[in-house]
């Protein structure tokens, strides 16, 4: 096919680019949820001491931190979390998107492109974003199960640094999307290689490094907050 045939698609890290959140907000939430109330204040305050560790070894390896940190998960009810899941999204989610992502998704629908969320983010948590924003796809990572529980492990790879452009890849060669003529859109340096990757980058309230990046490129560069745009 010709160039001119191709379809041009928006490549969307989700965590601190449409939403404010992370992944271990998420899992904070459902285990809210899960526990006892008496219980409740006494596991955050253990928890917390944990995600010191967390930040540090995010600082280290995206990657590394995924896997390690999904191993949270272990011995949860998969159904459950999944109905949690759903529940979340309408009432924690939805009021931490930034509204000028959304803007930005729908320029992006009315111009015919592809939205497309990336993310190492689990699939039963992005499913409900997907749907609302009507996006063409989204590239997640899952959970093993067995005998109806989290087993705590990935049965996919994580989703940061290099293995996002190789999703990218392998959606664009399906797709017949022209990469050269495509956005990205991320705002950590674990988004780095997927912002390389693609004709026009744009960065969303890119941590320092990213910043200096962006600057350095001449990248586009937005700051979008819950209560604005």
């Amino acid at each position: 096919m010709s160039a001119e045939e191709k379809k041009t698609a928006a490549f969307f890290d989700v965590d601190g680019t449409i939403v404010s959140t992370t992944i271990v907000h998420y899992y904070v939430q459902f285990r809210s949820c899960l526990l006892p109330s008496f219980v409740r204040p006494f596991w955050i305050a253990w928890f917390a001491l944990k995600v010191v560790y967390y930040f540090f070894l995010d600082k280290v390896s995206r990657t590394r931190f995924n896997r390690v940190f999904y191993r949270n998960y272990r011995g949860l009810e998969a159904e459950k979390v999944k109905q949690l899941a759903d529940e979340q999204f309408e009432t924690y989610v939805r009021s931490k998107l930034f509204p000028a992502a959304l803007d930005r998704v729908r320029d992006h629908q009315n111009r015919g492109d592809l939205i497309v969320l990336v993310t190492g983010s689990l699939d039963f948590i992005i499913q409900p974003l997907a749907d609302h924003l009507q996006a063409d796809a989204a590239l997640t990572v899952q959970l093993e199960e067995a005998q109806g529980r989290f087993t705590g492990e990935l049965t996919t790879p994580p989703l940061g640094e290099a293995e996002k452009v190789r999703v990218i890849q392998n959606f664009v060669e399906q797709h017949n999307v022209d990469l050269a003529a495509s956005y990205g859109y991320g705002d950590s340096r674990a988004d780095l290689p997927m912002l390389q990757s693609v004709g026009n980058p744009v960065v969303v309230n890119p941590s320092k490094g990213l910043r200096e990046v962006a600057i350095e490129a001449g990248w586009e560069i937005s700051e979008w907050t819950v209560g604005g745009k």
